[in-house]
C-alpha cells in the first residue's frame, strides 16, 4: 500500500529561460494560434481549490489567503521570539451571506483533523495536507507557503462538501455568531496515543464488507500503479520537450553561423530553411511544456484518490477497533459469568454460605452489570461505524466514477488538441521544404 509520504509527484520543471525568451519571428512558419479546449470545458479544473460538488455545501466561499510570518513567543523556546511560523487568513461565506474571518496556523489544521477523525469514526474524512518538513527545506520559502495555502484551501472545501462532515458540529454554519471554523477558537493541541504492541485477531463476519474491503485494496494498488504510469508519461513528454528545445536552439546557432559565413546564395537559402525547422522545433517544445502542465493538472486526481485511500483505511481501522472492543467485552462477560457460576456452586455447598465468597460474587455481578452496559454502548458504536462505512463506500463509488470520467475526458481532450497543434507546426515545415523531396527523386 502507498502511504501519504510515498505519493509520486510529477510536476514539470520550471520553464527554461532561453526557450521562453526566444523570439520566433520567421514569417514562413506562422501558424494560427488556436488554444486547445481548456479542461474546464469538459470538467471542472482539478487544480482549482473549489470542488464541483460545492453546490451541495452550506458555504458559498471558503478561502485561505494572506500568509503571514509570525514570531513564536512560547515560553518553551530557548530564545523567545527566535522561532517563526506562518499563519493564514481563513474566510468563509455561508448561503445566508454571513461572513467570517479567522487567522490560524498549520498546527490548528492538524488539531482540527484529529478532532474530526475522533468524532466521525467510520467515515471517509478527507485527509489533511502533510507537514512536508523535507519539502519545505528543498523548495523556495514563498513557493512552499503558496503550495500549502492552496492545499489548506482545498482541504477545507473537501470537508465542507462532505455530506456528513460538512454538516457536523465542528463545521456547522453560523448560528448565533459562530463561524465556519468555530472549533479553531476552542481547540488545544491534542496528544496522539500510540497504539503499540500486539493485538488479538479481530473476527469480521460481514462477508459483504470483506468483499468491498478487498475491492478497495485492489483499487489502491491500481491507483498506485496508475500514478507511477502517469509519472512515466509526464517524464516522457518532458524529455520530448527538452529534446525539441535543444534541437531548435542548436539549429538556430547553426543558422546564425551560416548567415554570418555565407558566400553563396544557396547557403543563405539552406539557412532560411534550417531556420524554419528550428522555429518549428522550439514551438513544439513550448507546446509540449503546455501539454505537460495540463497533463499534471488532470492526472493529479490520481494523487487525490491515493489520499482518499488513507481516509478509507482509517475508517476501516475504526471499524476493526470497535469490533475488537465488542469481542473483548463479550469474552470478558463470558469469563465473568463462568466465575460467578463457579462461586455460586461453591457457596451452595456450604451451609449458610461463605461470606467471602458471597462478597466476591456480589462484586463479580456488579462488574458484570458494568460490562453489560459497556458492551451495549460498544455494540451501538460498532453498528454506527458499520452504517457509516456502508454509506461512505456508496458515496465513494459515485464520486470516483464522476471524477475519473472527468479526468479522462479532460486529459484526452487536451492530448488531442495539442497533438493537432503540433501536427500543424510540422505540416507547415513539410510544405515549405517539399522542394528537397522533389530534388531527391
Amino acid at each position: 500500500m502507498m502511504g501519504a509520504e510515498t505519493y509520486i509527484g510529477f510536476e514539470p520543471p520550471p520553464p527554461k529561460e532561453d526557450l521562453e525568451t526566444l523570439t520566433l519571428s520567421d514569417h514562413h512558419s506562422q501558424i494560427p494560434s488556436i488554444d486547445p479546449p481548456s479542461y474546464s470545458h469538459a470538467v471542472d479544473d482539478p487544480s482549482s481549490s473549489t470542488p464541483k460538488r460545492s453546490q451541495s455545501s452550506d458555504y458559498l466561499k471558503i478561502s485561505v489567503t494572506d500568509p503571514r510570518k509570525e514570531h513564536d513567543i512560547a515560553p518553551t523556546s530557548l530564545v523567545p521570539g527566535s522561532a517563526t511560523y506562518v499563519t493564514y487568513m481563513i474566510s468563509s461565506r455561508t448561503r445566508d451571506l454571513a461572513e467570517f474571518r479567522v487567522r490560524r496556523r498549520f498546527r490548528d489544521f492538524v488539531t482540527l483533523a484529529d478532532r474530526l477523525a475522533d468524532s466521525h469514526r467510520g467515515l471517509f474524512v478527507p485527509p489533511r495536507p502533510d507537514k512536508n518538513t523535507v519539502e519545505s527545506q528543498m523548495m523556495q520559502k514563498h513557493e512552499f507557503v503558496e503550495q500549502r495555502r492552496l492545499q489548506l484551501e482545498k482541504y477545507l472545501w473537501r470537508l465542507a462538501v462532505h455530506p456528513v462532515v460538512g454538516k457536523s458540529e465542528e463545521l456547522r454554519p453560523a448560528k448565533g455568531g459562530r463561524d465556519l471554523l468555530r472549533i479553531f477558537k476552542e481547540l488545544k493541541q491534542s496528544v496522539t496515543n500510540d497504539w503499540g504492541g500486539a493485538r488479538p485477531a479481530v473476527v469480521e463476519e460481514d462477508k459483504e464488507f470483506l468483499e468491498r474491503k478487498e475491492k478497495v485494496q485492489e483499487l489502491e494498488q491500481q491507483l498506485s500503479t496508475a500514478s507511477q504510469q502517469a509519472e512515466a508519461l509526464v517524464k516522457a513528454q518532458q524529455d520530448v520537450e527538452e529534446t525539441m528545445g535543444q534541437l531548435g536552439l542548436s539549429l538556430i546557432k547553426l543558422v546564425k553561423f551560416e548567415n554570418e559565413e555565407a558566400v553563396y546564395n544557396s547557403q543563405r537559402i539552406r539557412a532560411a530553411d534550417a531556420k524554419c525547422v528550428a522555429t518549428a522545433a522550439v514551438k513544439t517544445s513550448r507546446l509540449y511544456r503546455e501539454l505537460n502542465s495540463q497533463a499534471v493538472k488532470h492526472l493529479d486526481i490520481l494523487h487525490e484518490y491515493l489520499g482518499v485511500m488513507l481516509a478509507v483505511r482509517g475508517a476501516f481501522s475504526d471499524r476493526s477497533n470497535s469490533l475488537l472492543t465488542v469481542q473483548t467485552l463479550l469474552s470478558d462477560l463470558s469469563s465473568l459469568h463462568a466465575k460467578a457460576e463457579k462461586l455460586e456452586v461453591a457457596s451452595s455447598k456450604i451451609f449458610g454460605g461463605d461470606e467471602s465468597r458471597i462478597r466476591k460474587l456480589e462484586e463479580i455481578r456488579k462488574t458484570i452489570r458494568a460490562t453489560e452496559d459497556a458492551k451495549t454502548c460498544a455494540i451501538r458504536e460498532y453498528e454506527k461505524i458499520k452504517e457509516n462505512n456502508r454509506c461512505e463506500l456508496g458515496r465513494l463509488d459515485i464520486e470516483k466514477h464522476d471524477d475519473f470520467l472527468g479526468m479522462l475526458k479532460g486529459f484526452v481532450t487536451n492530448q488531442v488538441a495539442y497533438s493537432e497543434k503540433i501536427a500543424d507546426v510540422w505540416s507547415t515545415v513539410v510544405e515549405e521544404t517539399k522542394q528537397y523531396a522533389r530534388d531527391t527523386v
